[in-house]
């Protein structure tokens, strides 16, 4: 897969004031920024737009269903996961003051990657237009490229300054993961993440749940927007992880929280599960997928931020 990592600088021109979870502003600004910088049909819908396949903001932020997959029947699969994650800041700061700064994550799959100037400007262009609460005014101070522990500065507030930046080997990432001879994993949920099973939202999960959630999420993404087809046995898999893996403890607590939607001009609920959750057994065949699902996240809701987790092995 194709993945880049950023990480977004702000300054507040005047007072920022912003919820507590700032993942969803920060989603809901950016669409609509970008829309407002690339759309050419912006009165319409997307759906129905004669530029669908071929728009920017329609791949980013509709992902319509691959034409060859609609056309041909080849996917029943009517779910298209979008091809990035904003990662907000973990605290629950809501005022930014004109000496502050606040920085979050953007993480870009496939395609998307190549999209890096249009998104850097759709969040200059968010800055103008203003965000939280009295639509306050930010700059964007500066955009880093970032893997692992190193950085590249690709943009430092006035332009441009460099067009090569890091793009992740997840084939090195998943190398990596499967060296790991972890016997007992501990994930630790960052922010609300939104599992169902059996089409209802739940806490109660192990870790066969936690295996088909990724497995879902990463082909799919890896399938629509890498145009890689994963050869995986699916059932094999997952009879793996019943019969070898068993849940260990589990501190998990439920966190409800709400979101507005100017869409569908309410507010809608997104709870979900945060803690800390330990497995054990033979767990280096599944390493692979949790690494990765560590970078892109789990559940429903990543575009937000929602289903961040780090793992501790041992």
């Amino acid at each position: 897969m194709k993945l880049s990592k950023y990480r977004f600088t702000i300054r507040p021109e005047k007072e920022l004031i912003l919820p507590p979870f700032k993942g969803s502003t920060l989603r809901g600004g950016f669409g609509i920024a970008l829309k407002r910088s690339v759309c050419v049909e912006r009165g319409g819908e997307c759906v129905q737009c004669v530029h669908r396949y071929k728009c920017i903001y329609s791949y980013v932020f509709e992902s319509p269903i691959p034409r060859e997959e609609k056309e041909g029947k080849l996917s029943k699969d009517e779910y298209v996961p979008h091809p990035f994650v904003i990662e907000p800041p973990l605290d629950k700061r809501q005022f930014y003051g004109i000496e502050d700064e606040l920085d979050f994550n953007l993480i870009l799959v496939g395609r998307a990657v190549d999209y890096i100037p249009y998104i850097i400007f759709a969040f200059e262009e968010l800055g103008r237009m203003g965000i939280g609460k009295d639509k306050g005014k930010y700059s964007l101070e500066k955009v880093t490229s970032i893997n692992n522990d190193s950085e590249i500065l690709i943009y430092d507030g006035d332009s441009h300054i460099r067009d090569d930046f890091y793009v992740m080997d997840s084939n090195e990432l998943v190398r990596d993961a499967a060296q790991l001879k972890y016997q007992q994993v501990t994930f630790k949920f960052l922010t609300p993440t939104r599992i169902k099973n059996k089409g209802k939202l739940t806490i109660d999960i192990d870790f066969v749940i936690i295996l088909r959630n990724l497995l879902r999420r990463l082909s799919r993404l890896a399938e629509v927007h890498c145009d890689e087809k994963w050869e995986l046995e699916w059932n094999e898999l997952i009879e793996m992880a019943n019969d070898r893996v068993s849940t260990v403890s589990s501190e998990l607590r439920w966190y409800d929280w709400k979101r507005y939607s100017q869409r569908q001009g309410t507010k809608m609920k997104m709870g979900g599960f945060l803690g800390e959750i330990t497995f054990e057994g033979e767990l280096a065949e599944f390493m692979p997928f949790i690494k990765l699902g560590e970078l892109l996240h789990m559940g429903k809701g990543t575009v937000y931020g929602l289903g961040m987790y780090e793992i501790k092995g041992k």
